[in-house]
């Protein structure tokens, strides 16, 4: 899927007759993924002559161009700034990921809590690559009176 194929996939939704935000069809994911630490070696912003030389882990690799060729959508999401938008698009193309865009200046030093209106799934990277599996958690949720 192209990043024009995006747009045109989204699905129109409205509210009370007004139109809100489009939603992907059912069973694609748009999958937001961390580089450093997490598709390959972990490279600090202020080291970035090491960003073209990061070692790939292979297994991200295969996972991430298989949920690509599955249709699902693939943005990297990173701490890395704009200026390192070239080095990064030159090993991301080196090593062969397949991938619809990056956004780069992630906040940086974890502790990730997203808020949104969409459905928010996180998952995170523990060394290891592999299809996705079912996991009960307990979550911290807005107290809508739902608990849903």
């Amino acid at each position: 899927m192209e990043t024009s194929e995006i747009e045109d996939n989204l699905q129109e939704i409205t509210q009370d007759g007004q139109k809100i935000s489009p939603v992907l069809p059912e069973g694609i994911k748009n999958y937001l993924i961390d580089i450093d630490g997490t598709i390959c070696d972990d490279i600090p912003n202020e080291e970035p002559e090491r960003m073209l030389t990061a070692e790939v882990y292979p297994d991200a690799l295969t996972t991430l161009n298989k949920w690509y060729d599955e249709g699902h959508i693939i943005f990297f999401f990173t701490s890395r700034t704009e200026a390192h938008r070239e080095y990064t698009e030159i090993w991301l193309k080196r090593h062969g990921f397949k991938y619809h865009g990056m956004v780069m200046g992630k906040p940086r030093g974890g502790n990730y809590h997203w808020i949104d209106n969409h459905l928010v799934k996180a998952t995170r990277y523990r060394g290891k690559f592999t299809d996705l599996v079912e996991k009960e958690v307990t979550i911290q949720v807005f107290d809508d009176g739902k608990h849903e």
